[in-house]
C-alpha cells in the first residue's frame, strides 16, 4: 500500500481537511463528506459535528483525538451506522449506507463492521465462548459453525482455556478480550474501538492494544480507534483530530494538543 502523500494541512488554525490525504488512486474504505450532527435539548440546537470531512483506507489504522465532549463517540457511532447524520455523507466502500433501509444496514453492520466499546457490553448469563457466538447465530450460521467460529477467535488471543467461564468469572483484561473476539469473530473489514483500553490498567491496556495491532496484521482489518492514549495513539498510522466540529490531520507532536494523554 502506498504511503500517505501528506500535504499541508488548513483549518479555522491553518489547516486543511484530513480529507486532503488520498492514498494514490485507491477508493476509500470509508469516505466522510461534509457530516452535519446536531442535536436539540431543551429547544437549543447544540451543533456537533459541522462539514467533517476525513478518509480511511484499506489496512490502516487510524486513531481519533480530541478533547472530552468534541464529538469523537458520535463521530464513531455515525462511521458504524449506529446513529445517523443529520447532513452530508458516509460512504462505506463507495455507498451511501444512510440510503439503504435499515434491514439492509443491519445485515452490513452484522457482516462487515466489529464493536469494540469501553466497557464490554458482554451478556453476563452466558459464557466467553456463547458471548462470541452471537454475532455469528444472527447472521444465521448453525450452532455448530458459530461455535467452530468462536473457538477459534478466543484461541488465537490466547483464551482456549476460558470458554467455558461467566463474564463474572473473568478479569476485567479478559472481559475486554472476548469483547474483542465477538467483534473479531465474522472477520469484519473495518473494526471500530472507543476507548478499548480506556477501562484497563496501563499494562492490561498495552496487552489488549497489542492483540488490535495484530488481528489488522493478520486479517487486513481496518481499524478506527477512538483513545486519549498519547501512546497507543502513538503507534496508529495516523490521527485525525476532531476540533470546532471539524476534522484535522495529526503528527505525532500535536497530539497532546488534542487532549491526548500518558494513561487513557
Amino acid at each position: 500500500m502506498a504511503e500517505a502523500q501528506k500535504t499541508p494541512l488548513r483549518s479555522a488554525d491553518g489547516r486543511e481537511p484530513s480529507s486532503s490525504l488520498r492514498l494514490g488512486d485507491e477508493t476509500p474504505v470509508l469516505e466522510i463528506d461534509g457530516l452535519r450532527k446536531t442535536f436539540v435539548n431543551n429547544g437549543l440546537r447544540v451543533e456537533v459535528l459541522k462539514d467533517l470531512r476525513c478518509s480511511i483506507y484499506s489496512g490502516e489504522i487510524v486513531g481519533v483525538v480530541g478533547a472530552s465532549g468534541v464529538g469523537k463517540t458520535t463521530f464513531l457511532h455515525i462511521m458504524g451506522t449506529l446513529d445517523c447524520p443529520t447532513g452530508g455523507k458516509v460512504l462505506h466502500f463507495g455507498e451511501n449506507v444512510f440510503s439503504w433501509s435499515d434491514t439492509r444496514l443491519s445485515r452490513f453492520r452484522n457482516e462487515e463492521l466489529g464493536f469494540v466499546f469501553q466497557f464490554h457490553h458482554l451478556l453476563p448469563e452466558f459464557s466467553a465462548l456463547e458471548n462470541v457466538m452471537m454475532p455469528c447465530l444472527v447472521s444465521g450460521a448453525s450452532r455448530p459453525k458459530s461455535m467452530e467460529m468462536a473457538k477459534d477467535i478466543l484461541a488465537e488471543i490466547g483464551l482456549e482455556k476460558r470458554f467455558d467461564y461467566r463474564v463474572g468469572q473473568l478479569s476485567g483484561g479478559e472481559r475486554q478480550r472476548v469483547a474483542l473476539a465477538r467483534a473479531m469473530v465474522r472477520k469484519p473489514k473495518l473494526l471500530l474501538a472507543d476507548e478499548p483500553t480506556g477501562n484497563l490498567d496501563e499494562r492490561t491496556g498495552e496487552k489488549t492494544a497489542e492483540l488490535i495491532f495484530a488481528l489488522n496484521r493478520r486479517y487486513g482489518t481496518t481499524v478506527v480507534i477512538v483513545t486519549h492514549n498519547l501512546a497507543l495513539a502513538s503507534r496508529m498510522d495516523r490521527c485525525i483530530g476532531l476540533a470546532e466540529g471539524r476534522a484535522v490531520e495529526l503528527n505525532a507532536s500535536e497530539l497532546q494538543d488534542f487532549g491526548v494523554g500518558r494513561i487513557s
